[in-house]
């Protein structure tokens, strides 16, 4: 039955390439996605050879763009007809970061994702409205970009309901969230649909061109990126109520070494694969949202 699916993940480098060859391990065929085609090409070949693993195609994919996102769907429409999973794990941090200055502080692992890092990182982090607005489009917009492109094709999976799995984070724990009427409504899932979501993150974004994001509540470690893993979670149970024949989960990685938290993890990309790993290969009485 494996090797009836088709998967599709972004993965060049880190969780998302060890997802990709474990998957492809258990018989799945994978369309391995990257923004850059160079770096994704040369990944899909390095597992095809080096893992004997011919089931890994490449396709160029830019989460933040919907033509690409339109173009990538119309390909696995030609080729395969329909989609069994998909797993969205493109991600960025946010902020713009003093990488040496970071390395000095030399924060162990607990104190990094317990948040207490906070105000040593002030230091060191710097909120600029790009990054921000480069975050939110790429971690909750590109996800939902995506998968409202490869929707229809999931509707049409036979392998007992499609499955979506999308990263999430340490981040999003609804407790490092100061404002606590939003985190009260964020704990709520029934007033909760895309336009609000979108709403709030207008409202981030302006609060953070006005200097207000402290005095508005927001999180005060990597504040666009932990946002965006709350809306994700979020929009994961929006996603699995509308949907009930699919499994539709987030999961957190863990805290691996990889570019995005600048290699100061502790997990190695397989471990952090595990998880996105299971979900996508749930049973179809497994659980959703």
């Amino acid at each position: 039955m494996a090797l009836l699916k088709r998967f599709l993940k972004g993965g060049n480098k880190g969780v998302g390439l060890e997802v990709c060859r474990q998957l492809a391990l258990k018989g799945v065929t994978v369309i391995l996605t990257a923004r850059d085609e160079k770096r994704g090409k040369d990944a899909a070949e390095t597992l095809r050879r080096e893992c004997q693993l011919p089931n890994i195609i490449f396709h160029q994919l830019d989460v933040r763009d919907d033509d690409s996102a339109t173009t990538l769907a119309r390909y696995v429409e030609r080729r395969y007809g329909k989609l069994d999973i998909l797993v969205n794990n493109a991600a960025i941090s946010g902020i713009v970061a003093d990488e040496e200055g970071l390395k000095a502080l030399n924060i162990d692992a607990e104190t990094w994702t317990s948040g207490r890092a906070a105000n040593l990182l002030k230091e060191v982090f710097q909120n600029t409205n790009d990054e921000a607005f480069n975050c939110l489009n790429t971690n909750y917009y590109g996800c939902k970009r995506v998968t409202e492109a490869l929707l229809p094709l999931l509707k049409l999976s036979t392998s007992g309901g499609a499955r979506i799995v999308n990263a999430s984070s340490l981040a999003s724990e609804l407790k490092r969230m100061p404002n606590e009427k939003l985190r009260n409504d964020l704990s709520n899932i029934d007033i909760w649909d895309e336009d609000r979501i979108e709403a709030v993150l207008d409202t981030f974004l302006e609060d953070l061109r006005s200097g207000r994001l402290e005095e508005a509540g927001w999180p005060v470690m990597l504040p666009a990126y932990s946002v965006s893993k709350m809306v994700i979670n979020l929009y994961t149970r929006i996603m699995a109520r509308r949907y009930p024949e699919m499994r539709i989960n987030c999961v957190r990685p863990g805290f691996v070494k990889t570019d995005i938290n600048w290699n100061l993890g502790v997990l190695t990309p397989e471990q952090g694969a595990r998880g996105p790993v299971m979900l996508a290969l749930l049973p179809d009485d497994g659980p959703t949202g």
